[in-house]
């Protein structure tokens, strides 16, 4: 255990931040939080940077996500049964810059300033079922979609931890707009499109970006 500390002490104290000159680039991947849905690993969620020299760095940043969720319904006094399943899919996309200070060999702080953009939908599938309970003959299926445009400003900072190797913080402030695509209902073949709810917009930390960031530079 001695010998594995004093071997993770070294290579830190070994750890350098390289030069625009030798690594133009990173790649990481982000750990997220949010005020509505607290801390995330976003594996998906990835971040290119590009150094165009020590203090400044262009990067894009690409998110994808789905989710899937199934409830099941059964008759009382019976062996009918019902289904409901819920889907999600979305990406985004956010563009920024960054400027990094001086810092020191293994730290590098920057400000950073971005504009992301959206897009979300959703279906919503069921046989059998009033959406509480049970109901034979009862089928649907909903579908809709929503789109989102933001900017946000921040800071952070890169820790080198082994040579091209670091881990970094994010704090982000930002305003997001949200915006309703509309979409359809489908009941028992009946179908009837559903007209765009309008949008909403919001402003705080976390609109934008709050990340523990992991990455390497090449």
């Amino acid at each position: 255990m001695i010998c594995l500390s004093a071997l993770a002490m070294s290579s830190t104290m070994l750890a350098q931040k390289p030069s625009s000159d030798d690594s133009k680039y990173s790649l990481e991947g982000n750990i997220n939080y949010d005020a509505a849905n607290g801390i995330s690993w976003t594996a998906p969620n990835l971040r290119m940077r590009y150094f165009v020299n020590d203090n400044i760095a262009a990067r894009v940043q690409l998110a994808l996500g789905s989710t899937s969720d199934k409830t099941n319904y059964y008759e009382v006094g019976g062996n009918g049964t019902g289904s409901n399943t819920d889907k999600m899919s979305n990406w985004g996309i956010q563009l920024g810059a960054e400027y990094h200070l001086a810092g020191t060999e293994t730290l590098s702080p920057y400000f950073m300033a971005g504009l992301s953009y959206g897009m979300a939908s959703w279906t919503t599938s069921g046989e059998n079922n009033d959406g509480a309970n049970y109901a034979p003959d009862v089928n649907y299926e909903m579908e809709g979609s929503s789109s989102s445009v933001g900017f946000g400003i921040g800071a952070g900072m890169d820790y080198y931890i082994a040579d091209n190797i670091y881990m970094g913080l994010e704090l982000g402030w930002g305003w997001m707009s949200m915006s309703d695509g509309g979409g359809s209902a489908d009941m028992n073949g009946t179908v009837t499109d559903t007209d765009p709810a309008g949008s909403s917009s919001g402003m705080g930390i976390g609109e934008m970006n709050t990340a523990f960031r992991i990455g390497w530079r090449f």
